[in-house]
């Protein structure tokens, strides 16, 4: 998740225009997602993902990201956090809906996944996962500029949660990706 310095994944209005992207950083995030077999969504990223990544690597000028992430993203499993969308519409195919019983459901998931379980995005989803102490690993891009205001990472957290940092690395554009695995 690309946050800023003062903790926001976004600006007030959800703004992102702000994140630092690059060829370095698409490579390098390529090849780490290339190591899980689901993704996560919240239901507003899942529709902005979906509305663009599975024809991306079809379109003329489509650059060496579109077309590796379009086909990752075509064969991964995507698991949304939503209570808006109807389950039954995705029977069938490579999406589940999660719409309640958050915790027994992610702890299934985390028991029958294969690889990596990827969270991308989504800062609903991801602060509903933080309360019920979910997540058992952040991969956070501290972009170099302060928002002052917007969407924060951390919200409504209400017990410590003990992280041990797996590794660091700073990119050209300044960004630098932190690891950390919790304790």
């Amino acid at each position: 998740m690309h946050i800023s310095l003062d903790g926001f994944v976004a600006g007030p209005n959800g703004e992102m225009d702000w994140i630092k992207v690059d060829q370095e950083i698409f490579d390098y995030v390529g090849q780490r997602i290339g190591e899980g077999d689901t993704a996560l969504y919240g239901r507003v990223t899942f529709e902005m993902m979906e509305s663009y990544w599975p024809t991306a690597g079809d379109k003329p000028g489509a650059t060496k990201h579109d077309i590796e992430h379009s086909k990752w993203y075509s064969n991964v499993r995507k698991v949304v956090l939503s209570r808006t969308m109807d389950p039954d519409s995705y029977r069938g195919t490579n999406t589940t809906i999660i719409s309640n019983n958050l915790s027994d459901h992610i702890n299934e998931l985390k028991q029958t996944a294969g690889e990596d379980i990827l969270l991308f995005g989504s800062p609903t989803a991801t602060h509903a996962l933080m309360e019920q102490n979910l997540i058992d690993g952040y991969w956070l891009f501290v972009n170099p500029i302060v928002l002052g205001e917007g969407i924060p990472l951390y919200k409504n957290i209400r017990q410590k949660t003990r992280l041990k940092l797996l590794s660091t690395r700073l990119f050209n554009c300044g960004v630098v990706e932190l690891s950390y695995v919790a304790e």
